[in-house]
């Protein structure tokens, strides 16, 4: 075969192949990005939403103003509560609200620090992305690391002794402290702290959060917050009569209401056509009738309190204050059961049959003027334990944000008091993690040793973190805190309050090491799921009359 017709065969089968049909696979206008590109991107995206979060760490942290849609203003420096409102929607970021959101709901604290060790772990990680390094060996790296830094915090945690009742409550007092002194009332931790104990320790065993009821009420001071041994609520809208009624009662019967106890327009709920004035006289008369009918049971049955999650009219209130009855209407629906939890009885719904078993009691009812509102206390209730906090304090979004930290400080209460170990904050447990993962990756070979080394650097974030954000010179105190922690000193970390390091265990800066144990786990548990994505495909959005 000659040269001539060999080139034209060649030609033909080049023709052939472009000839092919394209395969289309996704709808016109997916996006899809793929391969190493991709990893840095969503690397890149954690870092920028790591930099909103950063500078809220510790004691000097900074707060954010976050002005949702709807113009409401919010200031905070909760991790969670930031990323909440941030509304981040890069699909690989999500996943840092997502970790965000779990430590605070398991633990109450350490949103903050969880989302910065993530973003650090992948900032370290990156380079070796770049040269190549697979995904999968650095997820087994960090997967490594985190199990011997989880065994090392095992092997550290100082555990409580809970027999001696005011030691353990001294105990209680500084690792609450210790959360609120990162927070808007840091000045008032020792007030607060205390508060915060006396408030879990009145739960029973199973401490269940919703026995904590917050209100907060303007005006006054932050001291002026005080705890109620009971359930309180404010006191809902009032009718007429209502100032004749007693405001305070020692053991009294209470009944809970789903009922309404008000007179009916008519034009409001029927049509009805009537021939003559008697006929009309009728139909007012039995509705009176119904009603009155209703408060007689209710007299009779010997409660002296009555709670209604619907209406109590005027003719009512007025029934209720001639028989030394008290009544509230309109009572918010978690008031009512925080009322039917502590006090017993059930929310009834007829009057009918009414037995003693279906009222409650406590041991002091009182209506109190508390600032500018007045409040409705029920306390020394029999069935469960519960307690409310009323907070005072100026602006609203203040009162807000000491609501937030409470919350934070009453969860790490409740986890010290659940797991009965403790670590030194202030970056003392990661400086000594950091350094047990350093001389532990000196032991092996491999492209292992370079990871865990790398997970190392990165648990030295958070003592960084806490001096720029103090101001501090953070290359100095770092280097003295590696000194101080090569020397075997495990307990030393950042003293925001002298400008140096010092043995936090001494000073008391403590923390449940459930809190350390739980973000450790959830930001590797991040970065194992960035490092796995090697792919985005975004389907394009349907359009409508498709």
């Amino acid at each position: 075969m000659d040269l001539f017709s060999v080139a034209l065969i060649n030609c033909y089968s080049v023709l052939r192949v472009f000839q092919q049909p394209q395969i289309i696979l996704l709808k016109e206008g997916t996006e899809s990005s793929q391969g190493k590109s991709q990893l840095i991107s969503n690397i890149n995206a954690c870092q920028v939403v790591v930099d909103a979060v950063r500078t809220t760490l510790g004691p000097r942290g900074m707060d954010k103003l976050i002005v949702g849609s709807n113009g409401k203003a919010t200031i905070s420096n909760d991790g969670a509560t930031i990323m909440k409102l941030l509304d981040i929607v890069h699909p690989a970021a999500k996943t840092l609200v997502d970790i965000a959101k779990s430590q605070d709901a398991e633990v109450g604290d350490g949103t903050t620090s969880v989302v910065l060790l993530a973003g650090e772990y992948l900032k370290q990680l990156k380079p070796y992305v770049d040269e190549g390094v697979h995904p999968r060996t650095m997820i087994k790296g960090v997967r490594k690391a985190t199990q011997l830094a989880l065994d090392k915090i095992n092997s550290l945690a100082v555990k409580i002794e809970k027999s001696n009742d005011s030691q353990h409550r001294a105990l209680l007092e500084k690792c609450a402290a210790t959360a609120l002194s990162s927070k808007l009332i840091h000045q008032q931790k020792g007030f607060f702290s205390k508060m915060v104990v006396e408030t879990v320790l009145q739960l029973d065993d199973l401490l269940p959060l919703d026995m904590i009821g917050i209100k907060k009420i303007q005006g006054g001071a932050l001291e002026d917050s005080l705890l109620v041994a009971g359930v309180a609520f404010k006191k809902t809208f009032s009718y007429a009569g209502f100032e004749m009624q007693p405001k305070s009662y020692k053991n009294p019967k209470i009944a809970l209401l789903n009922i309404e106890l008000e007179l009916k327009a008519e034009r409001d709920n029927a049509e009805i056509r009537l021939n003559s004035v008697e006929e009309y006289q009728k139909v007012v008369d039995v509705e009176w009738q119904i009603l009155y009918e209703k408060l007689d049971k209710l007299a009779k049955s010997g409660a002296q309190v009555v709670l209604s999650k619907l209406p109590i009219g005027d003719v009512a209130t007025q029934y209720f204050a001639d028989r030394d009855m008290f009544c509230a209407g309109r009572v918010p629906e978690e008031d009512m059961k925080r009322t039917m939890k502590a006090c017993g009885g059930s929310i009834i719904s007829t009057t009918k049959d009414l037995t003693d078993s279906m009222l409650g009691t406590c041991e002091e009812f009182e209506e109190k003027q508390i600032g500018g509102e007045r409040f409705n206390i029920f306390a020394g209730c029999p069935q469960a334990k519960t307690c409310t906090l009323i907070l005072r304090g100026g602006a609203e979004q203040f009162l807000e944000e000491t609501e937030r930290s409470l919350h934070d400080a009453i969860m790490i209460v409740r986890r010290t008091i659940k797991n009965d170990s403790v670590v030194a904050g202030g970056g003392a447990i990661e400086m000594e993690l950091s350094k047990a993962l350093r001389d532990y990756s000196r032991t092996i070979a491999g492209k292992e040793q370079l990871l865990i080394g790398a997970i190392a650097k990165a648990l030295e974030i958070i003592p960084r973190q806490l001096c720029d954000n103090a101001g501090f010179d953070a290359t100095a105190i770092l280097n003295k805190l590696r000194q101080k922690h090569a020397q075997g000193s495990c307990w030393f970390g950042v003293d925001v309050m002298t400008e140096d390091i010092s043995d936090n265990m001494e000073k008391c800066v403590w923390e449940p090491a459930v809190v350390k144990k739980n973000a450790l786990q959830a930001a590797s548990e991040a970065v194992c799921l960035i490092l796995s994505v090697d792919e985005t495909i975004k389907n394009p959005k349907s359009t409508s009359g498709g």
